[in-house]
């Protein structure tokens, strides 16, 4: 029940979520003084479908991760993760502390067999109801040429389970599209990805073309991948800021805005980051998705969705499958003939 707003944001979105889908059961974690007068007027049926699970402590936005995982044994965070250990829930979200989730995920339901890291990946609009997926995006500040491979044969794997793209595009985000471009990293990753045909790598793209390419899957070290994240979220917010002041200058611009407001609407429901929430820690052995820590009830409703999708196509078992399914066949390409 983390998050800027906590449980006020995030329970009526359990409780639309569970409206949704009669077969959906949530467990919300957290305390339950502050859980339990967002449920006193639901109806019974749907009650049913949410049990509370008390929490007596909380990990604020400054706590170091070390010391969530040392200190804190009885955070919503590590009891929801322990559930997934129990088998008593197939999923965790939670809009709570970045590093500390990380962290935590990291040290209990460690990495599925075959993944050296686990990657954060998550969805930005690319036109025509589309959409193309970026990871990492700060799970992993460093990351060498094997960990980039890596994360695009699991990108790959998420899009096409939970996106039903068959053969996902995947490329790599570098300084140019020439092959020529890049530093030792990209293009030791560049080289590794060439040789794997179980994987539709279709080489560099740019920054300019991260929301108009016909790429699937962007793969970025989590420091690069983190700051184009959060620029391109910056921009929709200026753009939407800006128009808005622009509108309101003068009676001129009043009068226009009235009829342009309709198109606007459109363009900001094309981009609104809520509909994009939910960024999956993939490669665990368990699912986990961080939802922004400022979402509104709609944002962390999508949130929800997307551990459902993965949850529905078993996600972490079909990486597991395909990162040890390329892993034989490199050992086998190194095998003397």
């Amino acid at each position: 029940m983390g998050g800027d707003n906590g449980p006020s944001i995030t329970v009526p979105a359990a409780i639309q979520a569970c409206e949704e889908f009669s077969n959906l059961h949530i467990k919300l974690c957290g305390r339950e003084g502050q859980i339990r007068p967002y449920l006193e007027n639901v109806k019974p049926y749907i009650r049913r479908q949410l049990d509370i699970v008390h929490c007596e402590e909380s990990v604020s936005n400054d706590t170091k991760p070390s010391s969530v995982i040392r200190d804190k044994s009885d955070t919503s965070m590590r009891k929801a993760l322990e559930l997934i250990l129990d088998n008593q829930v197939s999923a965790c979200v939670s809009a709570g502390n970045t590093g500390a989730l990380f962290a935590l995920s990291y040290y209990l339901l460690k990495p599925l067999q075959g993944v050296k890291r686990p990657a954060l990946i998550s969805a930005l609009p690319r036109g025509q109801k589309k959409k193309v997926f970026l990871l990492d995006l700060g799970a992993n500040v460093e990351s060498d040429a094997n960990t980039l491979f890596q994360y695009a044969v699991m990108g790959s794997v998420l899009v096409q389970q939970v996106e039903g793209i068959n053969r996902p595009k995947v490329a790599l985000l570098n300084v140019g599209v020439e092959q020529n471009k890049g530093n030792g990293v990209v293009k030791a990753a560049h080289d590794l990805l060439c040789d794997i045909p179980d994987i539709n790598y279709v080489g560099f793209v740019e920054g300019g073309e991260l929301f108009h390419s016909e790429v699937d899957v962007i793969v970025a070290d989590g420091f690069v991948g983190n700051v184009v994240l959060k620029a391109s979220e910056g921009l929709a917010k200026f753009l939407m800021r800006e128009a808005k002041r622009v509108a309101k200058k003068n009676w001129g611009t009043k009068f226009l805005a009235w009829f342009a407001l309709p198109l606007l609407k459109r363009v900001y429901n094309k981009v609104n980051p809520d509909q994009y929430n939910g960024a999956s820690l993939i490669g665990l052995r368990g699912i986990v998705v961080k939802s922004h820590g400022n979402a509104s009830k709609d944002a962390f409703y999508y949130a929800i969705l997307e551990a459902m999708k993965e949850v529905e196509r078993q996600v972490p078992q079909q990486i597991e499958s395909k990162i040890n399914q390329v892993l034989a066949e490199k050992a086998k390409e190194c095998i003397p003939k």
